[in-house]
């Protein structure tokens, strides 16, 4: 019997304020978030940090069974920037990822979750806030 598919796409844009410094272990904590959103990692975590000024950040993706994550940061803005794009044919917990953002302490979070499954369509989810709860 297939698993069903769920074709979902979570767009994550947080402004934070403790953003992950070029001794951060992204290795870690993306495998980390895999793990909490109970999906198994294919490849990777692939990492990178960008030494150019203005763009000074962590980049990286994992692949993982399901579709992947991506994972941006810019540190040098006023407001240091978070972007993270997770693909996934299986469910997705919007606050299990939320709540590992909260990590760099965030201040603002706005996100989209569609259904690339119906149309693009936005999923209906409550607005929670999950910052500093």
């Amino acid at each position: 019997m297939n698993p069903k598919l769920y074709h979902k796409h979570l767009l994550v844009r947080a402004e934070i304020n403790s953003p992950p410094l070029e001794t951060f272990d992204l290795d870690a904590e993306l495998s980390n978030l895999v793990k909490h959103i109970d999906m198994k990692i294919l490849s990777g975590p692939h990492t990178a940090w960008c030494w150019t000024e203005g763009n000074r950040g962590w980049s990286g993706t994992v692949i993982i069974e399901t579709s992947s994550i991506t994972f941006h940061s810019w540190v040098e803005s006023h407001y240091p920037v978070i972007q993270l794009d997770l693909y996934s044919c299986k469910d997705i917990s919007i606050k299990t990822v939320l709540l590992w953002l909260r990590q760099f302490d965030p201040e603002k979070i706005d996100y989209k979750f569609i259904d690339r499954e119906n149309g693009f369509v936005d999923i209906a989810e409550d607005k929670i806030s999950y910052l500093k709860n």
